[in-house]
C-alpha cells in the first residue's frame, strides 16, 4: 500500500479538517432535561480527528471552519487553541445580536449510564459553517501554497445544508489537485439529510465525494445508505457483521472507486451504555486486517470514540503505512478516548501504544 504522502518539509500542516465545530454543553452525571449547570467543551466529528492528531500524536494540524463573530464563537476558538490546533484558517462571519444572519452551533449531550443510553440534542440550524462557500476559504492557498499532507472531512458536515454539499466537494477536489491525501467518514445520519433531500441526496453527494477519497471510513450501513453497496446475508447488526461479506462489498466498491486505498470501520457491541465490546477492521489491497479486541470496555463518555479511532488510524497510516498497525492504533485510541469525558481524546501516544501492547489498568506510580 502506498498513499503517496507529501514530504512533511514541503507542508505547513500534517492534517487539516473541514467541518462544523460546536459548543458542547454537558450535564455530567445528570440529565439535559433537569440540569441546572453544564460543563462546556468543544466538539465536532471532523474537528475531533485533527484535535486527536495534534494533542495525542503530536502532528501539526489546523481546522477549516466558520464561526459567527461573537463571544460564543471566540469561546469555541479558545477551546481549539487549548487543544493546540491552528485557528488561522477559520472564517469569521458577521452576525447580528440574535443570530438571524448566522449563529454558532450548540450540542447538548448526556452520557448515559447502564440501561439508560446516551442522549444528544443538537441546536445547529443557520450556523456560520452551514452558509460557508468555497469562496470563503482559499483552497488553492491552503493546499497549494501552505501545503497539507492530509485532509479529513465527512458526511456529517456534508449533510448540514445544500451549501456544505458544494463546499465539501470543492475542498476535496482542491486537495487532490495538490496531492493531499483525503479521508472521509461517511457517518450517515438520516435525520440530518432529511431536510435537504434525504437518502437520495446523500447518495448523490457521497457518490461524487467518493471519487476523490483515499481512505474511506464507514460500516456496511453507511456504504448501503450513502453509496448503494450491500453486504449479502447480513442482518445490519454490527455485532453479527459478516466479515467475509463486508470484504466482498468493499472489493466491489473498490472496483467502482479504484482510488480507495483503505476502508475502515469500528465494530461495537452495546451491552449497556457503560459496557461495550469494541474493535475495528481495516481493508487494504483486497485484504481485511482486524484490530485487537477490547471486550467489556467500560465507558465514561462514548461520544467521539469513532473520531478518535479515525485519528489513530490516520496517525498509523501516516507514520507506518501499515494497515495492521494503523487499525490497532485506531482501536486503542478510540477505546481510551471513551474512558474520559468530552468529545475529544485526553490520551497520550505513550498510553495508546501501551494499550496496543496489552497493558492493563493497574495503577501507575
Amino acid at each position: 500500500m502506498n498513499l503517496n504522502l507529501k514530504d512533511p518539509k514541503e507542508c505547513t500542516f500534517d492534517a487539516v479538517s473541514l467541518g462544523e465545530i460546536m459548543l458542547r454543553l454537558d450535564p455530567g452525571e445528570g440529565r439535559i432535561r433537569t440540569a441546572r449547570q453544564f460543563r462546556a467543551w468543544e466538539g465536532g466529528g471532523e474537528y475531533n480527528v485533527v484535535r486527536g492528531l495534534r494533542k495525542c500524536f503530536g502532528l501539526k494540524t489546523a481546522v477549516i471552519t466558520s464561526f459567527a463573530d461573537n463571544e460564543v464563537g471566540h469561546l469555541i476558538e479558545d477551546f481549539i487553541m487549548q487543544g493546540g490546533v491552528d485557528t488561522s484558517l477559520i472564517n469569521w462571519k458577521k452576525t447580528d445580536g440574535i443570530g438571524r444572519l448566522c449563529r454558532n452551533g450548540l450540542n447538548f449531550t448526556e452520557r448515559g449510564f447502564g440501561i439508560r443510553g446516551a442522549v444528544g440534542c443538537s441546536d445547529r440550524a443557520n450556523t456560520a459553517i452551514s452558509q460557508a462557500t468555497p469562496e470563503d476559504f482559499d483552497f488553492d492557498y491552503i493546499f497549494g501554497e501552505l501545503g497539507v499532507r492530509w485532509l479529513h472531512t465527512g458526511g456529517i458536515y456534508a449533510a448540514i445544508s445544500e451549501q456544505t454539499c458544494e463546499t465539501v466537494i470543492a475542498a476535496i477536489k482542491a486537495a487532490k489537485k495538490y496531492g493531499t491525501v483525503v479521508s472521509y467518514d461517511l457517518n450517515y445520519r438520516p435525520s440530518m439529510w432529511s431536510a435537504i433531500g434525504g437518502q437520495a441526496k446523500a447518495q448523490e453527494v457521497n457518490k461524487e465525494v467518493a471519487k476523490y477519497v483515499d481512505v474511506m471510513i464507514g460500516n456496511e450501513e453507511d456504504f448501503t445508505a450513502c453509496l448503494g453497496f450491500q453486504v449479502e446475508g447480513n442482518d445490519a447488526d454490527l455485532k453479527t457483521l459478516n466479515i467475509d461479506g463486508y470484504k466482498k462489498m468493499i472489493n466491489e466498491a473498490a472496483k467502482t472507486y479504484p482510488n480507495f486505498k483503505v476502508v475502515a470501520t469500528t465494530l461495537r457491541t452495546v451491552k449497556t451504555a457503560t459496557v461495550n465490546d469494541w474493535k475495528a477492521i481495516c481493508w487494504a489491497d483486497g485484504e481485511i486486517y482486524r484490530s485487537n479486541s477490547y471486550d467489556g470496555l467500560e465507558i465514561m463518555d462514548r461520544v467521539g470514540g469513532g473520531d478518535s479511532f479515525a485519528s489513530g488510524l490516520i496517525y498509523g497510516l501516516i507514520s507506518t503505512q501499515d494497515p495492521q498497525q494503523a487499525v490497532n492504533y485506531g482501536a486503542a485510541h478510540g477505546a481510551l478516548a471513551m474512558t474520559t469525558p468530552g468529545d475529544t481524546s485526553m490520551a497520550t501516544k505513550k498510553e495508546v501504544e501501551a494499550i496496543m501492547g496489552g497493558a492493563g489498568a493497574r495503577v501507575k506510580r
